[in-house]
């Protein structure tokens, strides 16, 4: 009986393990993208129009609200 509780414990242990490494992976994968998206935001802003691009945008969000209270309260999804 004791056998079976030992290699239990070591399959558990060795899954945890897994686990653990496949979230470790996980962490440095999101913190590259993380990397790649600051710098081609960087790049971004060192384009022409891209301050108009942001001001239209900004405007576009500030109407969006009330379209999608408009939709909803007719019972359509916000698609």
């Amino acid at each position: 009986m004791k056998g079976q509780k030992q290699s239990r414990t070591d399959a558990l242990e060795k899954r945890m393990a897994a686990t653990t490494n496949v979230l470790q992976q996980v962490i440095n994968e999101l913190e590259n993208i993380k990397t790649m998206i600051f710098g081609q935001q960087e790049i971004l802003k060192q384009l022409e129009g891209y301050d108009d691009a942001i001001a239209e945008l900004k405007k576009k969000v500030a109407e969006e609200p009330s379209k999608r209270e408009e939709a909803f309260s007719y019972g359509e999804t916000g698609k």
